[in-house]
């Protein structure tokens, strides 16, 4: 008797976590006032502070973004694009901006082919396509910002000025990063200090990029797009083989798009439309909806099969339908009915396909950053922002601070399809903020960062709150599945079924039994993405927030 009086008061000054799950998972955050979760803990307090000094969302996910810029250069950065979703309270709507760039003016397909390249290369002069990132922040200021943009980028300036330490994960994915970019003209000189990538908790500072981002404190947008900045980005490229020019600068516009949605078991999701690759996660939810996902249980083989199956479907479409607006006609609308839905649902079976048909709708008339904040007000903002290959393309302007994006990679090099390159168009683009509302509300802002994973990890997230109840740490800390190996924007086809990954936590009986059924199963480390994602709760008033175990970062309320 007395050693079970003593074993139940130690529990109960240890307070330990039980978790009674195959996954362990911390508490939710939660605050009245204001919420921000980001992959750097420095970020989501930048966010924080700016939201206490009274600024908005929009504010504080903008001052995030710049203290990523700082100390994830290996996700994002000013030479990168940025897309955002964001919900406003006065109106109570969801408005999308479309911050990416397009390719060089001067740079043709025919250039590519004199030199015999079938696929744009991954780094160099290249794949380089216009930063979109300076102008989202400014136009979704204008719209939003409450406070001066001094502001909002002077923790970004202090900590690039004074130094600020790298994390883990970030000082692991540098090191890498700088074996393949340490050779392009800049580089070294900015992101390798002492010679080398910065190791865990050393200061890095950047006063380039500090310098810049107090030109564009003190000058506005057109100090990027218009002024200085352009040309020294113009003069760069010019000198060692690029083809973007100020020119292409200045001819930038972002857009502010309608996000598109689905209903899904009475939640509504939303995501934006192409160029980006957000409507994948809206077809596969459409395709899933068809089955009793809850019925069969998280992890279990029926849902990782029907799972897997259908983000081939989605992904078909995707290769070869999604692309720039300005330049095709994307029958988005019939892409997204229930009717379409269920015409590919009936493709699948119980067996591994080792390709699918692209769909025929009715036309009607790649490493990244995500973060989210919420205020006092009401509004809620869903933010991803990246130069798509870690880095980017090594091209670093000497004294900016920051690396020109690779995006261009993402053309297609084949003639007469939807993604084909052309002067003056967006690539097909990985990035994808998400929101979520319930009976016209806002309810959640999130996202999944990495690749051809974040449609995939989307629909993971929806499913388990939605289907499986969990709550939102547990939802994003919960194994993830990947699928590997579908046809590509960039060109190639699927004919093998591609591979399916199961993170660590799924049951050595499902991956066995789905060798059964035909499908491949293999190892992965690294690919299965990063979280983020903040929940407003109505009856209680308050705001959720999670941040995921596989980044560094850390969600904060107040």
């Amino acid at each position: 008797m007395l050693t079970t009086v003593l074993a139940a008061a130690l529990l109960a000054l240890a307070g330990d976590r039980i978790t009674g799950k195959s996954f362990a998972t911390r508490s939710e955050v939660i605050g009245r006032n204001g919420m921000a979760a980001t992959s750097i803990p420095l970020a989501s307090l930048a966010a924080i502070d700016t939201l206490r000094a009274g600024g908005s969302a929009v504010d504080a996910a903008i001052a995030a973004n710049a203290v990523q810029a700082l100390l994830e250069p290996t996700g994002c950065g000013l030479g990168g694009d940025l897309y955002a979703i964001v919900w406003d309270p006065e109106k109570r709507e969801l408005v999308g901006y479309n911050g990416s760039g397009r390719s060089p003016a001067s740079l043709t397909a025919q250039e590519f082919s004199k030199r015999g390249l079938t696929r744009i290369p991954p780094h160099g002069p290249l794949p380089v396509s216009v930063p979109g990132c300076v102008d989202g922040w400014f136009a979704l200021h204008a719209r939003f910002g409450k406070l001066p943009m001094a502001k909002v980028l002077a923790p970004a300036i202090a900590h690039a000025r004074d130094g600020a330490p790298v994390t883990e994960l970030v000082a692991f994915y540098w090191a890498r990063n700088a074996a393949a970019l340490k050779s392009f003209p800049g580089f070294a000189d900015t992101f390798l200090p002492q010679g080398r990538a910065p190791q865990k908790g050393e200061l890095f500072r950047n006063p380039r990029l500090a310098a810049t981002l107090e030109t564009l404190a003190k000058e506005g947008r057109d100090a990027f797009y218009k002024g200085r900045i352009a040309r020294e980005i113009g003069d760069y490229m010019a000198r060692n083989g690029g083809y973007l020019s100020a020119d292409d600068l200045a001819a930038h516009n972002g857009d502010w798009v309608e996000p598109v949605s689905i209903d899904y078991r009475g939640y509504r999701v939303w995501e934006l439309p192409p160029n980006g690759q957000g409507i994948a996660a809206l077809q596969m939810l459409n395709v899933l909806e068809g089955y009793d996902i809850a019925g069969a249980g998280f992890g279990s083989l029926e849902n990782v099969h029907r799972f897997v199956e259908a983000k081939k479907l989605a992904f078909e479409d995707r290769a070869q339908l999604y692309a720039d607006l300005d330049f095709m006609k994307l029958p988005v609308k019939a892409l997204l009915t229930d009717d379409y839905a269920s015409e590919r649902r009936k493709l699948i079976g119980e067996r591994a396909a080792k390709s699918y048909p692209v769909g025929n709708p009715a036309v009607d008339e790649g490493d990244t950053i995500y973060l989210t904040t919420a205020d006092a007000s009401g509004m809620m903002v869903s933010l991803i922002q990246s130069n798509y290959r870690g880095m980017g393309s090594g091209m670093t302007p000497g004294e900016l601070g920051f690396i020109l994006q690779d995006r261009g990679e993402m053309f297609d090099l084949t003639p007469g399809r939807a993604n084909s390159y052309a002067p003056r168009k967006r690539p097909f683009h990985t990035i994808i903020p998400a929101f979520v509302t319930k009976d016209g509300a806002p309810f959640l802002s999130f996202g999944v960062m990495g690749g051809a994973t974040q449609p995939q990890g989307h629909v993971q997230i929806v499913m388990n709150i939605v289907d499986f109840g969990m709550n939102l740490q547990e939802a994003g800390d919960a194994p993830r599945m990947l699928h590997d190996g579908s046809s590509e924007p960039t060109g190639e086809r699927m004919s093998d079924g591609g591979r399916v990954f199961l993170e660590s936590g799924f049951d050595v009986e499902v991956a066995r039994e789905l060798v059964k059924r035909g499908h491949q199963v293999g190892t992965n480390v690294g690919d299965f993405g990063g979280y983020q994602a903040i929940r407003w709760d109505p009856v209680q008033r308050v705001y959720y927030g999670a941040s995921e175990s596989r980044k560094d970062g850390c969600a904060i309320g107040y």
